[in-house]
């Protein structure tokens, strides 16, 4: 049995390695291999595979609280968000003292300089820290008011649902200061390098993709731990564990923090890819695209969740380009007869087979 078991251990800390080693791929494919070759990574690839990854570690961020702790989550976005505005705005700082041009938006409201809060973005460590001290304090009010009064199931899913609407709809409005429709953009640099540099874009695509395995990893220890065992009893039978001492709230706020914490780092490696934050990033639509990933995928299973982001995701710029109109309907038809017919997901249904030496 043990060795049965293993061959699905195998499997998935293979995936991981794969991650690894198409890191390490990215910049030979594109510095080495000819540009005339089949197996040369344009920048816009690399650019692609950098944007699919972040949408994997949000994916994964989303498993941990909905397949370890039956915690459904349709506003992961704000999270998302938070990390994409926070780095936006260390962007923005950093294209401000290379060009010492105010932003136009900046200039629109009558700003002579920059707000001075904003200085605490100047540094990319600084920034670093502070959208992961900020996600987490986000996450902990929202999730220490809500578990506390044991709000589950749908009433939370509708509540942070309804919170990503009202978040998106406050960004639209141009006193908030952060661009309003158009959002930010104008980037020019990241620690130094220029954002339109080759080798700048290179390095942000591998990054995603380390960043990944490594939260992967890191969240494979810890669901395997003694909290990750409480968190599946709590998502099985939370009265139960109740009855026998266990503050689920503190548990379930545990795993939720960490989850926006992942988010948000998501949405720090994001914006820099794609060169612009606007209010459409916390978008109810991208939250709900999040739970289809990972359904998908299969969602309690961690692999499963970056599976379904990248199979989605790869799918969705593939036709995106080709097929815009009807793109929405197959993704439908997909989540539609996964659903039906592998309720586990594509991994939930590979795992078992793996796990009887199939």
């Amino acid at each position: 049995m043990l060795a049965k078991r293993g061959m699905g251990e195998q499997m998935e800390l293979g995936f991981a390695a794969a991650l690894v080693l198409l890191a390490l791929y990215v910049p030979f494919a594109h510095f080495v291999i000819p540009a005339a070759s089949a197996l040369h990574l344009s920048i816009f690839g690399i650019n692609l595979i950098g944007q699919i990854m972040c949408f994997a570690l949000l994916a994964l961020a989303l498993d941990l609280v909905w397949g370890y702790a039956g915690i459904l989550s349709l506003g992961h976005g704000i999270f998302f968000g938070i990390g994409a505005y926070l780095m936006g705005i260390y962007l923005l700082d950093a294209a401000w003292r290379d060009t010492h041009v105010l932003p136009d938006f900046m200039q629109y409201m009558g700003w002579s300089a920059f707000p001075t809060v904003w200085g605490l973005f100047s540094g990319l460590g600084a920034t670093i820290v502070l959208t992961v001290l900020v996600a987490a304090a986000v996450a902990g009010v929202f999730g220490f008011v809500t578990f506390r009064s044991r709000i589950n199931g749908v009433y939370l899913s509708i509540i942070t649902q309804a919170l990503t609407y009202a978040l998106m709809l406050l960004l639209f409005i141009n006193d908030v200061g952060l661009g309003g429709n158009n959002g930010l953009t104008g980037f020019t640099s990241i620690a130094g390098h220029r954002l339109a540099d080759v080798p700048t874009q290179v390095a942000l695509a591998v990054a995603s993709c380390l960043l990944l395995v490594g939260a992967y990893l890191a969240l494979r220890a810890l669901t395997r731990s003694s909290l990750g065992r409480a968190l599946i009893a709590v998502r099985d039978d939370e009265p139960r564990m109740r009855f026998l001492g266990y503050r689920t709230h503190v548990l379930k706020l545990l795993a939720w923090c960490l989850s926006a914490v992942l988010a948000a780092l998501a949405g720090m490696l994001y914006v820099p890819q794609v060169g612009i934050v606007n209010p459409t990033i916390v978008s109810p639509e991208l939250s709900v695209e999040i739970a289809v990933w990972v359904a998908i995928g299969g969602r309690g299973t961690l692999i499963g969740a970056i599976v379904g982001a990248i199979l989605v995701n790869g799918l969705k710029f593939w036709l995106s380009a080709r097929l815009p109109s009807v793109w929405p309907f197959i993704l439908a038809a997909v989540t539609l007869a996964i659903t039906v017919y592998l309720g586990g997901g594509l991994w939930g249904a590979v795992r078992p087979g793996l796990q009887r030496g199939k």
